[in-house]
């Protein structure tokens, strides 16, 4: 018997996105983290006559976000990549100028529910967390092989961490670590209970400390940024959605670049946060922020 098709990821702040990209029947688009192609799919709705370019480094989210939209095939250049290639990604696609830039920095929850890829800290699984399996780095090597201090700063400086030192010290201690269980069991029991917002496991920042470093993940949103109004038409639209504080500031660091030097203008004076009753809806949607600007 065929085993059912997995459940489709829900996107976050989706209506806040798709208005601000100002989506136009006849318009280009970019999805640069298409993930599970829940925006995408908002977008290819609204086109007739234009066209979305779809990225992601995961080939397994690229397929099931392709098997996702199908019925728009039509609309859809599907695309293996890491948006840090912005440009040169745009380029090989043969497209002209975007009028709209999406990203989305969050994990899809297909990703999260896979125990095979070692994201998650409720699932046993291999401690790989590698978003693209061409990356050469996994998890486990860093759990395994970084000397106390350096890992210790990793989750410090990653999962913003304040128990990095005492963390770092007992995977040290438990070491060789092999599954995503086993490290959340150490890293939990490391830290002094009742710590930190209720509603967070105590593993949560460590897991996304590990999860960022391997998947080079600020490295790629630089570079991205740097390359992202190069690939977008005059009055073209950009909005990113982050989930941590290190990668908002960094688009909000460049949003003000921009504004600064005459090349876009923001549009969100604030960020953009979820509704309560989306978070109600979807917990994961609580760290969300969105953030957007206009090329002039």
């Amino acid at each position: 018997m065929d085993s059912p098709p997995p459940a489709l990821h829900r996107p976050v702040l989706l209506a806040e996105a798709i208005e601000l990209l100002n989506v136009r029947p006849e318009g280009i688009y970019i999805d640069a983290t298409l993930g599970g192609g829940g925006h995408a799919e908002a977008i290819l709705k609204r086109l007739d006559g234009g066209k979305l370019l779809g990225i992601d480094r995961d080939p397994v989210a690229l397929a099931q976000a392709q098997r996702r939209l199908e019925a728009f095939a039509e609309r859809l250049v599907p695309m293996k990549g890491n948006f840090a290639e912005i440009d040169r990604l745009h380029a090989a696609s043969g497209l002209p100028p975007a009028d709209g830039l999406l990203a989305d920095l969050g994990m899809s929850s297909l990703q999260l529910e896979d125990p095979s890829r070692g994201f998650s800290f409720n699932l046993p699984g291999p401690l790989d967390m590698r978003m693209d399996p061409e990356t050469a780095e996994t998890a486990e090597q860093l759990v395994n092989g970084m000397r106390e201090r350096d890992l210790a700063d990793l989750i410090f400086k990653f999962g913003e961490e304040r128990h990095s030192r005492r963390i770092a010290r007992a995977i040290v201690r438990a070491r060789p670590i092999r599954t995503t269980t086993e490290l959340a069991q150490v890293v939990t029991r490391a830290i002094p209970s009742r710590t930190g917002p209720r509603h967070l496991h105590l593993a949560t920042r460590t897991f996304m400390a590990l999860r960022l470093s391997v998947n080079r993940e600020l490295a790629s949103l630089e570079r991205f940024l740097s390359k992202a109004l190069a690939v977008l038409a005059a009055g073209g639209r950009i909005v990113v959605v982050s989930f941590h504080s290190l990668e908002d500031g960094l688009v909000k660091r460049a949003f003000r670049s921009w504004q600064r030097d005459g090349e876009a203008r923001i549009l969100t004076r604030k960020v953009v946060r979820p509704t309560e009753s989306e978070t109600r809806a979807n917990p994961r949607a609580r760290s969300a922020k969105l953030r957007a600007a206009e090329k002039w």
